[in-house]
């Protein structure tokens, strides 16, 4: 089976950057976080949402990560197996990991292989609803051949096998915590959730949901010189002006994440002198969901499942004339400015995996899509709205809270008016909306809507798991407790095939054309619009440094090197 670089030869970036030498643990004192989305727990394996990820980034640590570069680095182990290193074996179904010695939870008891495989058990139990279990794909077995030595198997040969334990969405969770929060447990394990025992630098001394979150440097890190800060307020809610104002006028925080802002409000921001703005393209796609379910309350347990498509966005001539009524181009101009381009794809980067195949939705054309619901048979009524029958076009069109959206949404509505579709809005608390509760029907994931707005991406280079994340198995369910990734209830068999055909690939030209063949059958099934790809905006303090811009893996991914510049 042929590699190529971009495979394995991304994992032989072994070494740090430098990080700045601190005199002692705890030193640099106080660091403010501000996220306007707080996160609602700290096990990010019960959430989808990156707020989530990035809080539980200084707790919970995976084996390797991505760097600012996008190579795979080693975190809790000494190097990445590789087949040159013979970490992975020839046949590329498994994959060992040997794990640091001397490791230690800050509890102080030992990091284990065991650890490693109860991860696994955990993420994979069909009753826990784990938001991640797309990353443990063809994975049979995870087993502990001793007490730093994990062996991962996959079912098929794996020419990418660093899904699993690779980034911030799947760390290493501790098993004697854990133990007795299997399955349908997940969820009711608040005090495991929200105080994790973690290997990472810090550790939660106070966790409120939805509002903010207080750490402490953790004793038993590995690296007695660090964390520089003894501790870290990582607070939430409010929103994305806010949140920028904080750190760039004001300068009460010094890390401010996701400025989703106009860019005449950020330049304004950033004229005060008070920190600097960074940002990085990665693959953040701004992008509308097409519900294919019917989430009529009086279905009951089967609302917004399979068992009832919608009725009419079940219709592929609605969602297209749906996509064409919208001005992608004017939409980012308004809303990102140069840290945003219009996207007809889910999946516009890395550059190699970019499809031209679906480029005609860049242009605007309400002529065209009300030529498509005529030809469908959708008819205005006297009040300008289309119906078949007695069936009228209305959607309810959700988003979280926030500016930037807000203005999509009216634009959005207007174009759509305009093809004789009547529009509610409504826009949810980015908390709520990006929240793990399986009981409230407002989360992006349950998508009691519809039509839904909001940005997503994956960890690293490599797109296999994200795209697998389309599959039948992956819609959220009530059996899954409303945590898998397929929000649109998207099922083909052709789809799945290429999932399937892409993980046992390892031909670098072979994966870029099956990954732009699902991005493409996505795309002209239209069961998400994309809008704009996003660049991730954040903003530091002039006073803070060791900052190192992430858009492959957490933004928090190198806390313990973050300090104080004097």
């Amino acid at each position: 089976m042929k590699m190529k670089t971009i495979l394995m030869g991304a994992a032989c970036a072994f070494a740090f950057a430098p990080a700045a030498a601190f005199a002692e643990r705890g030193s640099d004192g106080h660091v403010n976080i501000i996220y306007w989305q707080a996160p609602s727990t700290m096990n990010n394996y019960l959430s989808g949402g990156t707020k989530e990820m990035d809080a539980a980034a200084l707790v919970l640590e995976p084996l390797a990560r991505y760097d600012e570069t996008g190579a795979i680095v080693p975190w809790l182990v000494d190097e990445v197996p590789t087949v040159a290193n013979g970490g992975v074996s020839a046949d590329l179904k498994t994959i060992t990991w040997k794990l640091t010695e001397g490791l230690k939870w800050s509890d102080g008891s030992a990091l284990t292989a065991a650890d490693v495989k109860f991860t696994w058990e955990y993420c994979t139990n069909p009753d826990g609803g784990c938001a991640n279990s797309n990353y443990f794909e063809d994975v049979v077995s995870v087993e502990a051949t001793d007490d730093l030595t994990a062996v991962v198997t996959f079912g098929v040969a794996k020419p990418f096998p660093y899904g699993p334990f690779v980034g911030g969405n799947t760390p290493i969770i501790q098993m004697a915590q854990f133990k007795d929060c299997v399955g349908a447990k997940a969820q009711e394990c608040t005090t495991e959730n929200f105080n994790p025992i973690g290997t990472g630098p810090f550790v939660v001394d106070d966790f409120r949901p939805n509002d903010v979150i207080t750490f402490k440097a953790n004793e038993n890190y590995r690296d007695p010189n660090k964390p520089a800060f003894a501790t870290v307020t990582f607070k939430g809610g409010g929103d994305a002006t806010a949140a920028g104002r904080a750190v760039l006028e004001t300068g009460e925080f010094d890390y401010a994440w996701n400025l989703q802002l106009a860019p005449d409000v950020l330049a304004s921001m950033a004229a005060k002198g008070k920190g600097q703005v960074i940002s990085g393209f990665g693959s953040s796609v701004e992008r509308i969901m097409i519900n294919l379910t019917d989430v009529s309350a009086d279905l009951g347990e089967t609302r917004g499942t399979r068992a009832n498509p919608h009725p009419f966005l079940s219709d592929i001539k609605v969602r297209k004339a749906l996509s064409m009524a919208i001005d992608r181009a004017l939409l980012t101009e308004i809303g990102y400015g140069t840290t945003g381009k219009p996207t007809c794809n889910v999946l516009p980067a890395p550059a190699i995996y970019a499809s031209t195949a679906n480029d005609a939705c860049l242009v605007q054309d309400i002529a065209g899509a009300n030529a498509l619901l005529d030809e469908a048979g959708y008819v205005r009524g006297s009040d300008g709205i289309r119906a078949k029958g007695d069936m009228r076009l209305s959607v309810l069109y959700q988003t979280s809270t926030n500016a930037v959206r807000q203005d999509y949404q009216a634009l959005v509505k207007q174009w759509w008016n305009e093809l004789g579709v009547e529009v509610e809005l409504r826009n949810i608390s980015a908390s709520v909306f990006f929240g793990s509760d399986p009981g409230s029907n407002d989360t992006f994931q349950k998508f009691f809507a519809d039509v839904e707005m909001y940005t997503n991406n994956f960890s690293g280079t490599d797109p296999e798991s994200y795209m697998a994340g389309w599959k039948c198995d992956q819609a959220p369910t009530p059996d899954n407790q409303w945590q898998g990734n397929n929000m649109p209830r998207f099922c083909s068999d052709a789809y799945d095939a290429l999932v399937a055909e892409m993980s046992v690939t390892g031909d670098i030209d072979k994966r870029i054309a099956l990954a732009k063949a699902m991005n493409d059958m996505l795309m002209q099934a239209y069961v998400m619009l994309p809008i704009t790809h996003r660049s991730d905006v954040a903003a530091r303090s002039n006073t803070l440094g060791g900052v190192k811009m992430n858009v492959w893996d957490s933004e928090t991914w190198n806390i313990a090197d973050w300090n104080r510049v004097k």
